[in-house]
Formats: structure tokens, C-alpha cells, sequence
């Protein structure tokens, strides 16, 4: 119970928490915050007050203080739906899936009808990998509350992943003429479908020249101009606007290299073969494939092959190993990867980091006996992987190393791969990538399986049927026809899997080659060559 404050008291409370929510809407976070403080001064146990704060810390990305908030609006009002809702995709961010699940249970309990809940529900369970109810839950917020363009860009997304790139490009549209400076449905559009003339690129341009201050919105823009120029094979359009978003792009993330040098330098140094010998016995669980890699090297297509199989389930690109690293080595850093992590890591227990990994994930691997993990990161954790779970199998793609970067270049990453938006800075990290993958050949043979991307697409079944043989499943055609597959994807890669293995890709760099000095003069001084 809350307590119930007298009658001017309490319209001083509700002109706060409308003067904070006003605030928080126009995104001034210090004043909705003041409200909020003031609010509690007066009541404590005000529950709109604790929500408000809530808002507030997910604005200002104080994630510990939003937990906090919302754990106080549940405990004071077990059925606050929004806020059960809110914790849900927190606690599915931090990789808690067993809390997150509960956190929806609370929500399926309440049947919420109001949108902003139905909306949040769907991208945790997006998170979760359950994609067929998460396009629901979208679906049933526009339903409730039509051409509002937030939640049509979820539904669209959703719809991209499950391949139904008409109607996610209807919808993409429908946002357009709703709102036309929508820079992530411009992108979005783009990248759904092959652009057959330059109307669209022309409607992208006209935006940009209104003025789009938001190096963010700007690069959405570019690279949705750069992906229809491509497809239009107007090249030197194409590379311009690539190179102008991965500019824009850049200017809006924090890549420290000297940082990632360190790193990888530590990996080097002390993630050996006698240190794999040493000490305990992981968890002998056999269920996990690993795919890893760069991204954009062909990692989601394997993936495909791979889970085409009837024994096998597609979990997607799981956080989970590292986030049990994370909590096992009481790591808080918030850069996801770092020396201080593998420092920490050095020590742990493999048989708890393994342990960990396969509960924490559970929700996510299906019912059948195997499932892949394809976070292309993962190579960076590869010792660790083999030490904690010994009996996994682990494929990592290899492709030719400018494909592989220029790939990455011109493709626009949420909030991953940092070192992609800039050439040098793209290259010298491939090269770092390279020596540490020779490392692990040289000190783990025969723990992993390199598989080529470039001759796996030009002859997929004796790739496949190597593949299929590492992994010890018996050989089915259906791996062969991948592309028929109807589960979703949600990787950068979900409009290209969706169509038969193709060589289109390969060497596509080279159209660019007289503008792409600077990546391969980095690669070159580090002592690599293309192919």
C-alpha cells in the first residue's frame, strides 16, 4: 500500500510528474530528473514517480539506477505491466534469461492491451530469439495504435527477418508518408529489397539536403544511398555515399585501438596450449556449434547450412558466453571485450563458465540435440570456449581478407565492430583478427574447422558434406537448400540468405580498388595481401 498524501500535496505530485514527463518526452533528462527527485522528497512509495525514474535512467543509459526504478514500481505495484515489461528487456540485455522469462510471465499474467507494453514485449522476446511471437506482439501494438512509426519500424524489422520483404517494405513505405525524414526506415527500405531505378535514392538525397544535423541519421541516409547506388551498379555513387556515412558513423562511436591492441596482444601472450592443459575439466556437454569469424564473411550462410539439419536448432548470435565471463570474473567494465576481461577470465572455473553458459542460454537453444551460436566475435574467446566446453564444435569462416573488410565498411552495424568506419582503422584490426586466428591453428589443431567462403559458394555441396562430417550428422539434403529455410534472421545478412548460395560477392572490392588506397596499404603494411 502507498501512502495517501493530502490534497495539496498531492497536486504538487501530479504537477511534478507531468512537468517530468513533459520534460522527459522533449528529451530533457536533468529536468524530468529534478521532478522525479522532488516527487520522492514529497512520497516516497509514489509509484508513477519510481517509474518516471526509471525512463529517466534508460534516457541517460544509467542502467543500474533503471533496475533499481523498476524493481521499486513491481515490488510497490506487482501489476504495473509497463514496468515488469521494462525489466524484462533489461534483464535480457545483461543475458539474464531465466529473470527475463519471469519478468514476461508477470506480463502474460497482467494481458496488457496498451501498446508501449505490447511493443517492449515483442523486442524482448525479438532479443530472445523467439521471432514468430515477437512480429505478434508488434503486429497487435500497431493494430492498437495505427501508423505510429516506431512501432511500424519493429514490425518491419520483424517482417524482414522472417523474409517477407514485400510487406516489410509496404510498411517501410507507409512510414515514409507518414513521417519522411524517417532516416532508419529510408535504410531500412533499402536494404529489403534491390532497387531497380534511383527514385528512392533521389527521395534520400532530398532529406539530406533539408539538413540532417545527426551524424546518426546522416549515415542511415548514406548508406541506404550506398546500397541502392550498388544495386544500381553506379559504383563511384555508391563507394561516395559508403564512405561519407562510415564517416558520419565514425564521428559518433568511441574506437580505442590502442586499447584493442592490448588486448589481442594478452590473448596472444597468455591464452596458450599449456594453459589449455592445465587445471580443470570443462563441462562435457556436446550440444553447442560455434560459428565465428569476421561478420560479413559468411558466418550467417553456414549457419544455415548447418541448421537446415534436423538435429539442429539456430540459437543466433548469443552474448551469453561472454556474459558468463563477465559475471564469473566480476567484470563490470562496460566495454564488452577488453584485456581486464581476459585478465579476469584467466582463472575462472571452465567446468562454471561452461555451466553457466548452457543454463543462461537454455531458453534460447530449442529441443533439438545441437544448436549454433553464431556471435562472430566468439573468436576472441575461442581458448575459453574450448576449455570450458571441450566436446563443442566450434567453425570459423575465412574469406578473402579486403572482401572481408570492404564488407564490413559499407555495411552500417547497430552497435558492434567499431573499428569497421574507417579504412586503416578496418584494416590494421583484420590483420590483428588474422594473427590471432594463426595462433589458435597453431597452439589447438584440429579443435576447429576453417571452411572458405569463397569455395563453399562456388560448390556447396563437398563444403557441406565436410562440414556436416566435422560436426558428425549424418548428411541430409535439406542442408543443400538452405535458402528454403522459413525461420527468421536477424543479422545484417537476412535479405541475402534467403536465396540460393551465390559467387556474386566475391572480388566486389575490386570495383572499388582505386578508392580503396588506404585499406590496402594498411593491410599490406601489416604484411597481408587480398586473397
Amino acid at each position: 500500500m502507498t501512502s495517501q498524501p493530502d490534497a495539496a500535496t498531492a497536486r504538487e505530485l501530479q504537477d511534478l510528474l507531468r512537468d517530468g514527463f513533459t520534460a522527459l518526452t522533449r528529451g530533457d533528462v536533468e529536468r524530468a530528473g529534478d521532478c522525479c527527485r522532488r516527487a520522492l522528497a514529497l512520497q516516497p512509495d509514489l509509484v508513477q514517480a519510481h517509474f518516471l525514474v526509471g525512463l529517466v535512467s534508460l534516457e541517460a543509459r544509467e542502467r543500474g539506477t533503471a533496475f533499481s526504478a523498476f524493481q521499486s514500481v513491481v515490488k510497490l505495484d506487482p501489476d504495473h505491466a509497463a514496468a515488469w515489461a521494462h525489466l524484462a528487456k533489461l534483464y535480457m540485455s545483461e543475458g539474464q534469461v531465466n529473470r527475463a522469462d519471469a519478468a514476461l510471465r508477470e506480463t502474460r499474467r497482467l494481458k496488457p492491451a496498451d501498446p508501449v507494453v505490447l511493443d517492449l514485449i515483442g523486442s524482448t522476446l525479438s532479443l530472445m530469439g523467439e521471432h514468430g511471437v515477437a512480429k505478434a506482439f508488434f503486429a497487435r501494438a500497431n493494430t492498437s495504435r495505427p501508423n505510429h512509426p516506431p512501432f511500424m519500424q519493429n514490425l518491419a524489422n520483424a517482417l524482414v527477418f522472417h523474409g517477407e520483404t514485400d510487406l516489410a517494405g509496404q510498411v517501410f513505405r507507409d512510414i515514409i508518408a507518414i513521417q519522411p525524414n524517417s532516416p532508419q526506415a529510408h535504410w531500412g527500405l533499402a536494404s529489403a529489397r534491390k532497387a531497380t531505378s534511383g527514385e528512392h535514392i533521389d527521395e534520400m538525397r532530398a532529406q539530406l539536403g533539408r539538413g540532417v544535423g545527426n551524424p546518426r541519421a546522416r549515415a542511415f541516409y548514406l548508406y541506404g544511398i550506398g546500397k541502392e547506388c550498388e544495386d544500381l551498379e553506379r559504383w563511384d555513387e555508391a563507394f561516395d555515399a559508403f564512405s561519407e556515412g562510415a564517416s558520419a558513423r565514425r564521428s559518433t562511436v568511441e574506437f580505442d585501438e590502442a586499447a584493442e591492441v592490448e588486448m589481442f596482444d594478452y590473448l596472444a601472450g597468455h591464452y596458450t596450449a599449456d594453459w589449455l592443459a592445465a587445471g580443470a575439466a570443462g563441462d562435457p556437454d556436446s550440444s553447442p556449434i560455434f560459428v565465428l569469424g569476421q561478420p560479413r564473411s559468411g558466418t550467417t550462410l553456414v549457419e544455415r547450412v548447418i541448421t537446415a539439419h534436423s538435429q539442429v536448432h539456430s540459437a543466433g548470435e548469443l552474448q551469453h558466453f561472454g556474459l558468463a565471463l563477465r559475471r564469473l570474473g566480476r567484470y563490470n567494465n562496460p566495454k564488452r571485450f577488453s584485456k581486464e576481461l581476459f585478465e579476469a577470465a584467466l582463472q575462472l572455473d571452465p567446468a562454471r563458465v561452461g555451466g553457466m553458459y548452457l543454463k543462461t542460454s537454455d531458453r534460447m537453444t530449442g529441443d533439438t540435440p545441437r544448436f549454433v551460436d553464431k556471435l562472430p566475435q566468439n573468436y576472441l574467446l575461442l581458448p575459453l570456449i574450448l576449455k570450458a566446453l571441450p566436446n563443442a564444435k566450434i567453425v570459423h569462416l575465412v574469406r578473402d581478407p579486403m572482401d572481408a573488410c570492404f564488407a564490413s565498411f559499407k555495411q552500417l552495424f547497430a552497435d558492434a565492430y567499431l573499428h569497421s568506419y574507417e579504412q586503416g582503422e578496418m584494416a590494421r584490426h583484420h590483420a590483428r583478427y588474422l594473427r590471432l586466428m594463426a595462433a589458435w591453428r597453431e597452439r589447438f589443431p584440429g579443435r576447429f574447422l576453417d571452411i572458405s567462403y569463397e569455395e563453399t559458394v562456388a560448390d556447396l555441396e563437398p563444403h557441406a558434406r565436410r562440414l556436416l562430417g566435422y560436426l558428425e550428422l549424418p548428411w541430409e539434403d535439406a542442408c543443400l537448400a538452405f535458402h528454403a529455410q522459413d525461420a527468421a534472421v536477424s543479422t545484417a545478412s537476412a535479405v541475402q540468405v534467403r536465396e540460393p548460395a551465390h559467387t556474386r560477392s566475391i572480388g566486389r572490392w575490386r570495383r572499388y580498388e582505386d578508392r580503396l588506397g588506404p585499406m590496402l596499404e594498411a593491410l599490406a603494411a601489416e604484411g597481408v595481401a587480398p586473397g
